[in-house]
Parts: C-alpha cells; sequence; structure tokens
C-alpha cells in the first residue's frame, strides 16, 4: 500500500474525488428512513482516508466553499428580499425568533458545558444541520487571538462535534416536526383534517367548476375532432365554442382549425367552424377525455395534430402579478390556451391551489402553443429557457467583491469582528440572487449549475475537512467526549419544540403552515418530507419557503457570533 499512499500525498486531488465519490454512494444508501446524507458521509469517507495522513493545500477548501455559500445566497435572495414586505413579513419574524431560538440554546449549552470555540461551532452546525457553520467557524477561529496549536486543535474539533450532532440534529428533527409537533397542535389525525380543510379552501377558484388547481402535475392533452355534433346544426364561432364548453363546466381551448380544407393557426374567436371542418381542442386532460359528443366525432388527423407545443419555466418579474393568486393569473386574457403545470420558490415545489399566492422570482411553468406560451411569459415575466450557459463574469465579480467585503475586519474592544470572506459571499450572493430576479436579462445561471456549485462546493469543503481532520478525529471524539450527544439532542429539541407552540399560541399559523415554518427556519428539508408524508399533503410547504430564506441567512452568520461567544 505504500505506492498508493505515496501517489496520494503526491498528487491530493486524486484522493479528495475518491472521498467524493464514495462519499455520494454512501449518502444515497437508506435503511427504511434512515440515511447519513451526502454531507456526512462524505465527512466520515473524507476522515477514513485522511488516515494516510495526506497533507492538503488550504485555498483548496476555501474556494470550494465561497462558491458553495455564493450559490446558496443566490438561490435564497429573490425569498429573502421578497420576503421582507406584503404578507411574508410575519413568517419572517418567526424565523428571526426560531433562530435565536436555536443560537440561545446552543450557546447556553456551549457555556454551561464549558465548550471551546471549534466544540461549540460543531455543536451549532451538527444539532441545527446547518453545514456552512464548519466552514464559518473555521474562518472565525483564524481570526481569534490565540496560540497557533489551539486554533488547530480548536479547527479540528469543528467536523468532530459536527458528525457526532448531525445524525440526531436530521432525523431528530423530521421525527419531531412530523409526529410530536402534531401532537403539540391536537393530535395528527386533527392537523390531518384542519390541513384538508385548508386545501380545500385554498383550492376554492372563481372558475367554480375548474378542478384544474391540483398540487399534482396532470398534462395538457390535445384532440382533435370533426364538426359533426348537434352543437353545429348551423356554423358556429371560435368563441361561441369556448364558450360552450365553459357552461358545460370544462376549460377548453380551439388552438388549430381545419376550415374548408386549409389549415388555421392560432385561429381568432371569431373564425367561423362549419360542420364537416375539423378543429384541434386543448386543455387539461380530465376535461379533454370527457364525452365530447356534442362537438363531434374524435378524428385521428396526424397532419392536424402535427404543430409545437412548448413547455417552459417563466420567471414572474411583471408588477402587476406580483402578488396575484394562481386564480388571478389564470383569468389573465394572455394566459389563454396556457396551462400551469407547476410552480416553485426559491427550488421548493408550491401547491398549485387556486389561492395560492405568486410573488416575483418565483417560477411558473406554462404549457401550450409557442405563440401562446411566448404571449403569456411577455405578460408575467421572463421565460427562463433551458440554458447551458452560466454567466461566469457574474459569478466571479459576485464573489470576489463579496469576499473582499468580508475579509474588512473591524476591533470592537480589541476583539476582531468581521463578517469573514464566507459571510462576505453569502450576501453577494443574496443581493445578486436579488437583482436577478429584478432585472431577469442578466446574470443567469441554470439550475444544473447552481446545484453543482452548492453541492460540489459545499462536499469538495467538507471532503478536504475529513481528510485532513483525520489524524485527530478519534481523539477529538474521546475529548469532546459522550456527553457532546446529549448535548446536541438538547441544542436540536428544545427549539423545534417551542416554535411549535410559539408558532401556534402567538403567530396563530394553521397547523400545517405552522410546521412548514418551523422546518423553514431550521432549513431542514428531510423535515419538510416527513411533515408532508405525515399529513398527506404538500400545503406545509407553503410556509418552508420564506423562512427558509430566512433561516439559512441567519443561521450561518450566528455560526460567527457562535464562535466568537464562546472564544
Amino acid at each position: 500500500m505504500d505506492w498508493i499512499i505515496e501517489i496520494f500525498r503526491n498528487n491530493p486531488s486524486i484522493p479528495i474525488f475518491l472521498t467524493l465519490g464514495v462519499g455520494f454512494w454512501i449518502g444515497k444508501l437508506k435503511y427504511k428512513t434512515f440515511s447519513l446524507g451526502t454531507v456526512t458521509s462524505v465527512l466520515l469517507v473524507g476522515v477514513l482516508v485522511g488516515q494516510m495522513n495526506i497533507p492538503i493545500p488550504g485555498p483548496v477548501k476555501s474556494v470550494f466553499f465561497l462558491l458553495f455559500l455564493f450559490a446558496i445566497g443566490y438561490s435564497v435572495g429573490p425569498q429573502f428580499f421578497q420576503a421582507m414586505k406584503g404578507t411574508g413579513i410575519k413568517q419572517v419574524i418567526f424565523a428571526v425568533v426560531m433562530c435565536a431560538m436555536c443560537f440561545g440554546v446552543t450557546v447556553g449549552v456551549a457555556l454551561l458545558f464549558g465548550y471551546n470555540p471549534g466544540e461549540a461551532a460543531g455543536l451549532f452546525a451538527g444539532s441545527q444541520t446547518i453545514s456552512a457553520v464548519i466552514g464559518v467557524g473555521d474562518d472565525t477561529i483564524s481570526t481569534l487571538s490565540a496560540a497557533a496549536a489551539d486554533k488547530k486543535n480548536w479547527t479540528d474539533l469543528v467536523p468532530v462535534c459536527y458528525a457526532v450532532t448531525y445524525i440526531f440534529g436530521t432525523i431528530g428533527s423530521a421525527y419531531i416536526l412530523a409526529y410530536v409537533g402534531p401532537m403539540l397542535l391536537g393530535g395528527l389525525k386533527k392537523v390531518k383534517l384542519q390541513t384538508a380543510e385548508l386545501e380545500r379552501t385554498l383550492n376554492q377558484s372563481s372558475l367554480s367548476n375548474d378542478p384544474a388547481y391540483i398540487d399534482a402535475l396532470r398534462p395538457v392533452a390535445f384532440r382533435a375532432y370533426e364538426a359533426g355534433g348537434d352543437f353545429f346544426s348551423q356554423s358556429r364561432t371560435v368563441a361561441e365554442i369556448e364558450q360552450e364548453a365553459a357552461r358545460l363546466g370544462r376549460r377548453l381551448f380551439i388552438d388549430r382549425a381545419r376550415v374548408a380544407g386549409k389549415i388555421v393557426d392560432s385561429p381568432s374567436d371569431s373564425l367561423v367552424i362549419a360542420k364537416s371542418d375539423a378543429i384541434v381542442v386543448s386543455g387539461r386532460r380530465e376535461f379533454v377525455v370527457q364525452d365530447e359528443s356534442w362537438l363531434g366525432p374524435e378524428i385521428a388527423d396526424s397532419e392536424l395534430l402535427s404543430f409545437a407545443v412548448e413547455k417552459i419555466p417563466v420567471m414572474i418579474a411583471a408588477k402587476d402579478c406580483d402578488g396575484i393568486t394562481v386564480d388571478a393569473l389564470r383569468r389573465m386574457p394572455a394566459m389563454t390556451g396556457v396551462a400551469i403545470a407547476k410552480i416553485t420558490r426559491g427550488g421548493q415545489s408550491i401547491p398549485v391551489l387556486a389561492n395560492t399566492e405568486l410573488h416575483r422570482s418565483d417560477v411558473v411553468t406554462i404549457a401550450g402553443l409557442k405563440q401562446e406560451v411566448d404571449a403569456a411569459a411577455k405578460a408575467i415575466g421572463f421565460a427562463d429557457r433551458p440554458s447551458k450557459a452560466t454567466d461566469m463574469v457574474f459569478v466571479g465579480l459576485g464573489i470576489f467583491i463579496g469576499a473582499l467585503i468580508g475579509a474588512i475586519t473591524i476591533h470592537l474592544g480589541g476583539i476582531p469582528v468581521s463578517l469573514s470572506t464566507s459571510g462576505g459571499a453569502l450576501i453577494s450572493g443574496l443581493v445578486l440572487g436579488w437583482l436577478r430576479s429584478r432585472r431577469p436579462t442578466f446574470g443567469g445561471i441554470p439550475d444544473s449549475s447552481v446545484w453543482l456549485m452548492n453541492n460540489l462546493g459545499l462536499n469538495m469543503f467538507i471532503a478536504v475537512i475529513g481528510i485532513t481532520a483525520a489524524p485527530t478525529f478519534v481523539s477529538g471524539i474521546k475529548e469532546a467526549g459522550w456527553m457532546l450527544f446529549v448535548a446536541g439532542i438538547i441544542c436540536t429539541t428544545v427549539p423545534l419544540l417551542l416554535g411549535v407552540i410559539i408558532g401556534d399560541k402567538i403567530f396563530k399559523f394553521h397547523p400545517a403552515i405552522n410546521l412548514g415554518c418551523c422546518a423553514g427556519s431550521r432549513t431542514t428539508t428531510a423535515a419538510l418530507g416527513a411533515i408532508q408524508d405525515s399529513l398527506e399533503s404538500s400545503v406545509p410547504a407553503l410556509g418552508y419557503t420564506i423562512t427558509y430564506a430566512i433561516g439559512n441567512t441567519l443561521l450561518i452568520l450566528m455560526g460567527v457570533a457562535v464562535t466568537l461567544i464562546c472564544a
């Protein structure tokens, strides 16, 4: 094995990618609902690989960590600033309170147990499942006025304490919010009934017979009919056909027609359809497959049905679409013939219900004929068509400016205080992500690129941390002691239970929204999934997106404060 160890030591990039590959593979493994998760798996594999005592240059982890934090800020920036106004402010305040409780409980436990800065930062990162604090803690420790040996020891303890406390931080959070939380709110059965009632309320549309507002994707169907039914005993205009469909309780559109043997694309409302002409009808599948005998027999006209249908994500940017409901959006003239397939906010899908409120930077996936989709996209915002190109000028200068500002240090009472380069990169991402939502013609970063920056950036950093901390990892666990696991349970459990009670008694949130807000404030996506499974509804996601944006930002920055207080 000596030659392998020698190769690894001379070429540290090789063991880093070995750690990433094996770590991601282990992270995908599950036993029932239990999984270590990618970050923890990469860290532990890094510790194992690092037993070969492999030196890795310091700048490697810093570069990837800055990339990760910028991607986080870019993703949540629009929701972070959007939340500061309108109906979202109540959820913002709750998220701030929740983060303050996470911070206060962790600091209190750390001081009670006499933890040093590294132990405190790792405890905070693991118990609150905010992996970015590992890097923030490292950066903050490096600025402290302490002996180099102490700082090295504290830095090595951060990933150790994170690994010990993260498992309950994830699994415990999911269980508490999915099962204990509903018990505090009157019982799981009662909360499920209340959630179902809220979903029905949110789904009450002015288009009373239109069940299109559902949170599962149902595709748009296109079918051809010969105008041969009783309705065509006399010639009818396109407008009259669509009005008759509405009278029958269906929302259908005429997208194409063959009139007197000639195909007409995007027929106008005044186009006259006579008996024996043919039309293409579109609508949600559940409408189109119903009895259409009043139109005439369905036909297999390959030429008439051969036309382009487009399905694209559109970022809401128009002022008059900010704050409107899905129902109001569907009634806009520009949305004629266009179906809403999906809505995402901050990368998280939210239910497509009639009274779901939409905001700038929300992404609405619409489907229909190209010309109709283009008209709808122009009316509501910016067609964010799939692209492989990333605006690297935007990314490079964004990280540069943010890190430069974060590197500025001021001294308060002799204590050096700064945002750190990592905090600066996060805030830069927040601001530039928000600017992108206001001016969507620049700064485009495809979702796939954001995913790569986020996941590769964080896990490359974690891999380096694991490899370099490996020689002292076991001794670090012995130094931290078994009480660290107990400390993690306390820091995870207490804020969540208090959050559920405060959300109910003080903020008066609906139970489903309350649980979603708790999950978002703690940035625990696994818990959101568990909540939605237990309540059999996606409604809790309406409380997750805003609080996630606030929590992700505040908890990372609070990592700096936790480290400084325990220094």
